[in-house]
């Protein structure tokens, strides 16, 4: 059985995340706390490479790190890594770019081609397109 990686698995990163903010709460002696709108839209945005493990270890140290009863995307430490300018990519920066974009309507849409398409700007083909583009399947 292949399990896909949490970058492909559209929404399961905030659900992850909260059960994750949850379960470390408990553990450390706090209050539930929540993931704020920006730590959402974080979790949504970072594409994972360290798969649920990383998303695991992050909110752990998100839990130790909150101030008061949330978790903001300050606490996740997710800010962009700064990328030699060397490497840096115009192609590459505007693929990723699209990519998380379309992850984070999708995720937001429940999966809804037609929302997604329009909330995008795009086409229901040219989402089709930049989702095979992408690897990206719809399983919601």
């Amino acid at each position: 059985m292949e399990i896909p990686p949490l970058r492909e698995r559209l929404g399961d990163s905030v659900l992850l995340g909260q059960a994750f903010a949850q379960r470390f709460s408990k553990e450390h002696g706090r209050s539930a706390l929540s993931l704020s709108e920006d730590a959402r839209a974080a979790i949504e945005a970072h594409s994972w490479p360290g798969n649920v493990r990383e998303l695991e270890n992050c909110l752990k140290r998100a839990v130790i790190m909150a101030d008061g009863n949330r978790i903001t995307a300050e606490d996740l430490g997710l800010s962009a890594v700064e990328e030699d300018v060397e490497h840096l990519n115009l192609r590459h920066v505007r693929d990723e770019a699209e990519r998380r974009a379309v992850v984070r309507v999708l995720a937001r849409t429940g999966g809804n081609i037609a929302k997604a398409a329009d909330i995008l700007g795009v086409s229901r083909p040219s989402l089709y397109d930049l989702m095979s583009r992408f690897g990206l399947k719809k399983e919601l």
